[in-house]
């Protein structure tokens, strides 16, 4: 399953980028993260993992990122893999007019086991699940969060 989704954040892209880039703020736009811990590498950077703990329902869910590019400040791209999940991500931040921040996020799953079936009977659900993700950080961006 393959699909891109975009957004425009009113907020000039190094700004955009401090926010998104900050590990620490990520619990206030990603729902139900409880814990991000660095694993190998240095955290942010090319070839590094880390460990992200969501709440999910009554239980949670664990994945593990892998930075697979990091140039910054055109584009972040990362592995996550999660029990019979393999997602890539590519996203693109594009400067416009040095006032807002065109994010283009650019998925790419691959699902085994159960996780096949699931994707091909409810695969709507990741596009509206990262849309929702992307528009969690337009909100939070937007309301001029100290960092």
């Amino acid at each position: 399953m393959e699909y891109t989704q975009e957004i425009v954040v009113n907020v000039p892209r190094d700004r955009f980028l401090e926010l998104f880039d900050n590990p620490s703020l990520m619990s206030h736009w990603q729902k139900g993260l409880l814990s991000f811990e660095p694993l190998t590498g240095v955290p942010g950077q090319n070839g590094a993992t880390s460990k992200l703990v969501y709440k999910r329902g009554r239980g949670t869910l664990e994945m593990v990122e892998t930075i697979l590019r990091r140039q910054l400040p055109d584009h972040f791209d990362g592995s996550y893999d999660a029990n019979g999940v393999h997602n890539i991500s590519n996203n693109q931040f594009i400067d416009l007019d040095g006032t807002a921040t065109k994010w283009v996020a650019h998925n790419i799953f691959e699902l085994k086991g159960f996780m096949k079936v699931i994707g091909l009977l409810f695969g709507f659900t990741f596009r509206k699940e990262t849309l929702k993700t992307m528009e969690a950080f337009k909100k939070f961006a937007e309301s001029n969060p100290q960092s």
